[in-house]
């Protein structure tokens, strides 16, 4: 589990790094942009679909407490 918590925070920072460098140079080569940009969401849709929902805990506190 921690391996893939630490690719995910590498997918963000690679992500990062890239979109940067894209827009670094004098001439601005958009595909590398959109590489960076896809690389740096891919990474953050992994982290938010390990955070449990919030509305999940309530619905199971109202079932509990209806029984």
């Amino acid at each position: 589990m921690k391996a893939s918590k630490y690719l995910n925070y590498l997918l963000i920072l690679i992500g990062c790094i890239v979109a940067i460098y894209a827009q670094a140079g004098e001439k601005q080569d958009v595909i590398i942009l959109i590489l960076g940009i896809v690389i740096l969401m891919f990474g953050l849709f992994r982290i938010s679909s390990t955070i449990p929902s919030k509305n999940n805990h309530e619905d199971e506190e109202l079932n509990n407490d209806s029984l």
